[in-house]
């Protein structure tokens, strides 16, 4: 059994201005530097053998933060990067709530089978590559709701949102 810990990176500048950031890079604010070394405290005496973060700035800065008091690298893997957002990317999130329909989105967004499938693909590739370990994983809102989507076999809609610096613990 792999025991996964898997965690939303840090609070960005963005997530406080509320501009949907998808797959832009992201950049760390000081509260979303102090909640990953906060996670690091939390998390420093515990074995863990890997440590991974999807492609994208904020969750590579997040994982580095939390790694440190290991002295472990940091794995980085595009299958944990957000959802693309297509279009709404960068767009200040309160002026799309009137947008709920997904029948009303631009096509460039990720489908939920998509992301879905990318979360399948994590947890198949983790259970290979890390087997019997303890590793931490930092991706995004998304992209953790799907991976816990496909854990639990549960519709996303049913996965309560991770907030920033958050830790869930899977046993794959």
């Amino acid at each position: 059994m792999t025991l996964l810990y898997l965690v939303r990176h840090g609070e960005t500048i963005d997530n406080v201005h509320r501009i949907m950031q998808g797959q832009t890079q992201g950049k760390l604010n000081d509260n979303g530097i102090k909640q990953a070394e906060d996670v690091a405290e939390k998390l420093k005496a515990e074995p863990i053998n890997a440590f991974i973060a999807s492609d994208l700035r904020r969750s590579i800065h997040t994982c580095e933060i939390i790694a440190a008091p290991h002295h472990q690298p940091v794995c980085i893997t595009p299958l944990l990067r957000e959802r693309d957002w297509g279009a709404f990317t960068g767009k200040y999130i309160p002026d799309l709530s009137n947008l709920k329909n997904p029948a009303l989105w631009p096509k460039d967004i990720e489908s939920i089978d998509a992301i879905k499938a990318r979360a399948a693909e994590f947890i198949a590739w983790l259970r290979t590559e890390y087997p019997n370990q303890k590793v931490l994983a930092v991706g995004h809102g998304i992209i953790n709701k799907a991976i816990q989507s496909v854990y639990y076999d549960k519709p996303m809609n049913e996965i309560l949102p991770m907030s920033n610096a958050e830790i869930r613990m899977l046993e794959l």
